[in-house]
This record gives structure tokens, C-alpha cells and sequence, in this order.
């Protein structure tokens, strides 16, 4: 609605996690460097967590984008199933035909085995990202941890990566976990970024998008988003989307203090605060 307004050629804060606008601050290129060192150097596991709203899957999604014709890839969104409905989940990522199989657990275990085996003849890798890990059950981190079992004399079959909620390292620390956790090698934790480089953000954004200048954001509105958001790129995103439609509504380019607060107002369903 407001982009003609801005003369911006897409919008600069859209929710959907998309590489093309990873900003690459220092932890990001740490976190993106932890990602692509663990796959490429096959480590077996890795682990990135991160608050809710971090970028953790756009890091991946922009990982996989580094990824040569090599590699084949499975990515895991809603891993809230049963042991069975995993294994059947992770085959159909893989491309295995099995929506005409009735397969159990064990029958689809055996066909992704096979799978990877003509994978590695063909010095091919393979990948397996799971995102929401926290989420897994216990029965589902030891099938996941099953699977790291698939391997030849040369090395694991499958390089499997571990997004999560900082939750997901509290529940690995559990003694229970405790063969799962000895396997990770490679482990990251995305902290939200700072309030000089929530600035950095919305400034990377706009010009992706094609700013020219405007809008512009007063240093007390970038506070102002800094404080609201904690530094969580999801937050940043929603309070200046609509920060910026309040701007197209008042038809002004300086989007200031008073604009972001009302923004957060809306936000938070308080409209007349």
C-alpha cells in the first residue's frame, strides 16, 4: 500500500524470512559461518538457537543458498509428529516416492538408508535441517539421533542441523539427552542485535528495498524500535511495517518518535493508549 508513496520497490519489512535481505552483522556472519563450516566439513550435528524472531531459519535459508549442485537437502518446518510421521516427512523432503508406500517406521528408515548409501556412491552430500527443534519430543531426538547412526567407513551419511528456541539447549543439557548432545560438535547461539545495530537493520532494509532516502527514521524513532524489540529482527520488521503505513496515512516521510510509538500502540492492541 505505502510503496508507490516511498517509491520502494518492495516491502522493506516483510515477515517472511528471506535471504535476499539477511543482514550481515557480526554475529550473523558467525552464525552463517558456524552453519556452513558444520555441513561442509560433515560434523554430523549442528545446533543454532536463538530467541523467537532471531533470523534462525532465514541463516539457513541463506545457507542453503551456498550450498553447491552436491548436496541434497531436507528441510524439517513442523517437526510436531510421531516417530513414523517424521521418518515419512524427512523421506518426502528428499524426493522418495513414498506416498505410494505403506510403509511403517522401520520400512522408511530402511528406504532413507538406502537412499543415502546411493547418495555417497555418487559423492553426493546430504543434509537434514530440522527447524523448531525445540519442539521434538524426547522419542523424536532419539529417532533424529538414530538416523546420525546411518554412516559408512569414510563418514556419516547425513549432516543433520538443529534449529531451536534457547529451550533446545536446556533440554539437550539433560542427562537423558545426553548421547544426542555428545554428538554435536558444532553449536551457535544467536543473540538479538544490538540498538547501534537495530539502526544498521531498518537502514539495510530500506535500501534493499529500494530507498532513495526516504522514508527516514529520526535516531529517537530507532530508539524507540530498539526498546519495543529488544533487538529481535521479527519485532523490528512488524512495529516498522507499520510504523511506515502510519507515515503513508499521514502522508510524511520523516517517520519520528511519536510515529513508532503509535505503531506500538496498534501493536499491542492498544489503540487509544
Amino acid at each position: 500500500m505505502y510503496l508507490e508513496y516511498y517509491g520502494l520497490t518492495r516491502p522493506p519489512f516483510d515477515l517472511t524470512p528471506n535471504p535476499s535481505f539477511l543482514f550481515h552483522s557480526a554475529k550473523h556472519r558467525e552464525a552463517l559461518n558456524h552453519l556452513l563450516f558444520g555441513i561442509r566439513e560433515r560434523k554430523g550435528f549442528v545446533q543454532l538457537t536463538g530467541e523467537v524472531g532471531a533470523g534462525k531459519t532465514t541463516l539457513c535459508r541463506a545457507a542453503l543458498e551456498q550450498l553447491d549442485g552436491r548436496f541434497s537437502t531436507a528441510l524439517i518446518l513442523n517437526p510436531v509428529l510421531s516417530a513414523g510421521e517424521l521418518m515419512k516427512a524427512i523421506a518426502r523432503e528428499f524426493g522418495l516416492p513414498i506416498h505410494s508406500l505403506n510403509l511403517d517406521r522401520l520400512e522408511t528408515l530402511a528406504l532413507l538408508n538406502e537412499f543415502l548409501l546411493k547418495q555417497a556412491e555418487q559423492n553426493r552430500e546430504t543434509v537434514l535441517i530440522i527447524d523448531e527443534a525445540q519442539d521434538l519430543t524426547d522419542e523424536l531426538l532419539e529417532q533424529v539421533r538414530l538416523l546420525s547412526n546411518l554412516e559408512t567407513d569414510h563418514g556419516k551419511l547425513v549432516q543433520i542441523v538443529l534449529l531451536g528456541q534457547p529451550e533446545l539447549r536446556d533440554r539437550l543439557n539433560h542427562p537423558r539427552l545426553r548421547q544426542l548432545r555428545q554428538r554435536i560438535t558444532v553449536r551457535y547461539h544467536l543473540a538479538p542485535l544490538t540498538r547501534f545495530e537495530t539502526g544498521q537493520y531498518v537502514q539495510h532494509r530500506l535500501e534493499l528495498a529500494g530507498s532513495k532516502g526516504a522514508p527516514f527514521f529520526t535516531r529517537p524513532a530507532l530508539w524507540r524500535v530498539f526498546r519495543y524489540s529488544s533487538g529481535i529482527p521479527r519485532l523490528i520488521n512488524a512495529v516498522c511495517d507499520k510504523a511506515l503505513l502510519a507515515g503513508f496515512v499521514t502522508q510524511t516521510d520523516c517517520i519520528n518518535y511519536h510515529t513508532i510509538s503509535r505503531a506500538v500502540r496498534e501493536l499491542e492492541g492498544d489503540i487509544h493508549g
